[in-house]
């Protein structure tokens, strides 16, 4: 995939009216800290496109990245945050079950979950309503350059166990340091727009 152009075209916050795109949305869940942000920056060639932060829990919003008049990379609020209180996580929630339920366009989800650790309870109720809402999501493993090499078929496996993943899902290990995994998340993308007549 060759950028040629891409912004932040919607931020949709709790109270907001979600947009309704004609072109197709490829979104990205996973917990606060995991390493979302350092994704769509590492996918888009940009450094600091979608704003990292040591502090989880710094995205609240829906982010709409629209890449070359495309397609919308669609960011979803990191959940799981400790600190969130019940009113927030109550407010996540709705946000997300919201655009589970009204997307039009959504074609693939994708999970992201930290290689180094087995999945937490939070993580493992995000695959399961992700499933629930009649997608199948593709798993990206964060973080791998904090791994040995040896380590990784290992911890995907534990990965897949810990998930009870569906026969058939795709993992893919991710390193936003060394860009390890990102030909193979746009190849996928690529190839299930392909499959919806929604070719790039």
């Amino acid at each position: 995939m060759i950028i040629k152009n891409v912004n932040l075209e919607t931020v949709a916050g709790p109270t907001s009216v979600l947009p309704k795109n004609s072109l197709p949305e490829i979104a990205f869940a996973g917990k606060s800290n995991v390493g979302k942000s350092s994704l769509i920056n590492a996918l888009m060639n940009r450094k600091s496109l979608a704003r990292t932060s040591q502090k989880p829990g710094k995205t609240q919003t829906i982010n709409y990245y629209n890449v070359n008049d495309q397609l919308y990379l669609v960011d979803l609020p990191g959940y799981g945050y400790a600190s969130s209180s019940e009113a927030e996580k109550a407010a996540w929630g709705r946000m997300v079950e919201n655009y589970l339920n009204t997307s039009k366009v959504l074609r693939q989800i994708f999970l992201l979950v930290d290689i180094r650790h087995d999945p937490n309870a939070n993580d493992i109720q995000m695959y399961n309503w992700i499933r629930a809402h009649h997608y199948d999501p593709v798993i990206i493993a964060t973080k791998l350059d904090k791994i040995k090499k040896s380590q990784l078929n290992a911890q995907v496996r534990s990965l897949e166990n810990t998930l009870r993943v569906k026969p058939g899902t795709v993992v893919i290990p991710f390193s936003a340091q060394t860009k390890q995994g990102r030909e193979d998340i746009w190849n996928l993308i690529e190839q299930k727009l392909a499959d919806s007549g929604e070719i790039l």
